[in-house]
């Protein structure tokens, strides 16, 4: 059974989501602020959060980011009120993977979890690493090295570039990226593609330089293409 972590300080959105998850057979542990958040996490590995970013107590993109470093491998959704661009950027920049703006339809939440858990947990056993020059990414093991080092990603990060890694050189459009890596039938913002793959620039870059390591081009008006070691990218 996933264990879900709801950190929601209304108490009627609260018992909706706890009672909604329990039905779809989760396990729940609501709470109402960040400490109580983060002491839960620190005992239970969780395999989802969802995260309001408007606490009585501590601030949610704070909470966010000490949620990252103690469960590196859950996957964070930010449910929040606040739908300024720039709210929702400092939140995935804070190691979110997701997020979802209030109010929100309880069925597309429903789905939005189900797709994660269900990518976070999918069975590739026996999948040969995708190498790529001095890049290898496997996912049977969920592991990225480059140039002899390893390189740490978020599960979002690692979907993404095993995703475009798949046709090296082959234009994704931002719709098949969307919906392949986080959702089924997704309608949002883009916006979280655009800081996940600023994201993977800046760790690929940090890991080896641009002659050794693909670099990913932005497409305008269409999508992303991973290029080989040695083939320029277009403007990021």
């Amino acid at each position: 059974m996933s264990q879900l972590l709801v950190l929601e300080d209304d108490d009627t959105i609260g018992r909706v989501l706890e009672s909604s998850l329990r039905l779809h057979g989760y396990g729940v542990s609501w709470v109402r602020t960040g400490r109580s958040a983060l002491a839960e996490a620190a005992s239970v590995d969780f395999d989802l959060v969802l995260l309001d970013l408007g606490l009585p107590d501590i601030d949610g993109v704070e909470v966010c980011r000490r949620l990252r470093v103690t469960l590196p491998s859950a996957v964070l959704v930010i449910l929040t009120a606040r739908t300024e661009e720039m709210d929702v950027v400092v939140g995935l920049e804070a190691g979110a993977d997701d997020y979802l703006t209030k109010p929100v339809r309880l069925a597309e939440l429903l789905a939005r979890v189900r797709a994660h858990l269900r990518r976070g947990t999918a069975e590739v056993g026996g999948t040969p690493p995708i190498t790529i020059g001095e890049l290898s990414v496997d996912v049977a093991g969920r592991r990225v090295t480059l140039a002899g080092r390893e390189v740490r990603l978020r599960a979002r990060e690692f979907d993404l570039l095993a995703r475009l890694a798949e046709e090296p050189g082959v234009a994704v459009s931002r719709t098949t990226l969307m919906t392949e890596v986080w959702d089924t039938h997704w309608y949002g913002s883009t916006k979280t593609l655009d800081v996940h793959i600023a994201a993977l620039r800046r760790k690929i870059g940090e890991v080896a330089p641009a002659e050794r390591a693909p670099q990913i081009s932005t497409l305008r008006g269409h999508g992303y293409r991973l290029e080989r070691p040695g083939v320029h990218a277009g403007p990021g």
